[in-house]
């Protein structure tokens, strides 16, 4: 599986922005929930780019926010910020892809560009991914997500691990198996979003606005997905502070595999949780058995082999290379995280942005 990973992260051909003059309207999305600490270091990013302005159009939905989100946001409006207030009597279980739905009901642009409203961006995110579009005329373009400002161990191991995510995003891009990708960095054509009905069918889920949506184009419209592979074109966010936060964002997650419609990718989701399953059945067997002392040992060293080998490739890229010498820490730890993720994901209750999701 891995040679497989390695193999599409190396399809993709790193992009380089031709000198081609920038044509295409487009429209930023950004939904938004309680971020009056976040969203106006956001909003100045996406001015501040190297795009033709009257080529570019920002569109932020307040979701409900109790805090002074919408008044930060409402002030942009000489700056050509357009708000868009949520106002749902009814409870939804998926406001994320309603405000982007109406959002995207509002745009006059050609192609979509969401991101999150506690992202940064360097002045040249928009030429790139568009730049890409320009040239390739994808229907969907994945792009990277990185975190950055690291305060402590836990959220470098994180980083460490949200590497390996999108890696394996984009790898499954290049290899014309598309699986998953991240909402803080997409693009799609508004024509393409309209025809599918946009998130009809997967709207019954809090997350999915974006792997599940890819999906649904990879399906309509095979062999038209991309991945924007330039430094760029990444956006940075930052990791979640304490192991509460980590759990719920994860929860959340993973309780979008319930809804892939292309089995595969399900069964080698289940496949790695057997595999981690089996590191630490055979380490409580140990104490029974030394052999299986001996084979957890094996399986140590495959597993940190293979993550090594695939996430060289993928620090250098992010210039993040000291990373790698929490790798056999982040190994052994994977396995507890991993197991419990793939359960409780999938079952019960989470709390997202202080609403608790079914």
């Amino acid at each position: 599986m891995v040679l497989f990973l390695k193999n599409g992260w190396r399809k993709i051909e790193p992009y380089v922005p031709l000198l081609v003059k920038a044509h295409t309207p487009v429209s930023v999305l950004i939904a938004a929930r309680n971020e009056e600490k976040s969203i106006h270091k956001t909003i100045e990013d996406i001015l501040a780019q190297n795009y033709p302005a009257q080529l570019m159009e920002l569109i932020v939905v307040d979701d409900h926010s109790t805090d002074r989100t919408a008044e930060i946001i409402a002030s942009y409006a000489n700056r050509g910020v357009k708000l868009i207030r949520l106002n749902e009597n009814e409870p939804l279980n998926s406001y994320k892809k309603k405000a982007i739905t109406e959002a995207i009901h509002l745009a006059t642009g050609e192609l979509m560009v969401a991101t999150d409203a506690d992202c940064r961006m360097g002045p040249n995110w928009l030429i790139s991914i568009v730049g890409l579009y320009q040239e390739k005329n994808y229907n969907l373009i994945s792009a990277p997500v990185a975190f950055h400002q690291e305060k402590s161990l836990f959220e470098r191991l994180q980083t460490l691990e949200f590497l390996y995510l999108i890696g394996f995003g984009a790898a499954g891009i290049g290899n014309r198996k598309p699986s998953t990708c991240n909402g803080a960095n997409l693009a799609y054509k508004k024509e393409v979003f309209l025809a599918l009905g946009g998130f009809k069918g997967i709207d019954d889920l809090a997350s999915g606005d974006d792997e599940l949506f890819l999906h649904k184009v990879a399906k309509a419209y095979p062999g038209t997905i991309g991945f924007c592979k330039t430094l760029d074109a990444c956006v940075y966010t930052h990791a979640k502070p304490n192991l509460k936060e980590l759990i719920q964002q994860r929860r959340r997650w993973a309780s979008k595999s319930v809804k892939y419609k292309d089995k595969k990718i399900t069964v080698l989701a289940v496949c790695i949780w057997l595999f981690n399953f089996s590191l630490a059945l055979n380490f409580v067997l140990g104490f029974f058995n030394p052999y299986f002392f001996e084979l957890v040992l094996v399986q140590f060293a495959i597993k940190l082999t293979a993550e090594l080998f695939f996430l060289e490739p993928l620090t250098a890229f992010a210039k993040r290379n000291s990373l790698l010498l929490y790798l056999p820490f982040l190994t052994v730890l994977h396995v507890i995280y991993f197991i419990y993720i793939g359960v409780v994901g999938n079952a019960g209750k989470y709390k997202w942005k202080g609403r608790l999701v079914k």
